[in-house]
């Protein structure tokens, strides 16, 4: 569970205010933990409790809160941007499995790329601290249907 506190303290050090829109913002994203929002699903669910916050500052929390790596974007097969918050520990991503018919994202928490990572450092001196991999598929519903047709 991602912690309002530590986001807070986080952007305190970085010099922003946690102002009422990022706070908002903030709940969504901490209430849909573990979905891949778009913008807009952000914006609407947010204008449900707050009417006064627009689109350009849903953008712009978005934009920071990514840019400050305490929320990430993916674009997947249906080509929108959709975001999630960055886990608690050391911001490394996890991994998705994108099923190719119902666009169901399933995530993987298990890191799968350390020992690569280990490799590249030791042969190439290349330190690296985040990386993006999604695997492309049918997930077990889609699959057991195509089978039966």
């Amino acid at each position: 569970m991602t912690n309002l506190s530590r986001i807070e303290s986080e952007l305190k050090e970085k010099g922003y205010k946690l102002t009422n829109a990022r706070i908002e913002v903030l709940k969504v994203l901490i209430k849909n933990e573990g979905k891949h929002l778009t913008s807009q699903e952000i914006y609407e669910m947010v204008h449900q409790n707050t009417p006064g916050i627009g689109m350009a500052t849903v953008y712009r929390t978005l934009s920071l809160l990514e840019e400050m790596r305490l929320l990430y974007s993916s674009v997947f097969t249906d080509g929108k941007v959709r975001y999630e918050l960055a886990k608690d520990d050391n911001h490394h991503k996890h991994h998705h499995l994108v099923c190719l018919n119902c666009n169901k994202i399933i995530e993987v928490e298990e890191d799968l790329l350390e020992e690569i990572e280990k490799k590249i450092w030791e042969k190439k001196k290349f330190k690296i601290v985040d990386h993006s991999l999604k695997f492309y598929g049918y997930c077990k519903e889609c699959y057991q249907k195509e089978k039966k047709d």
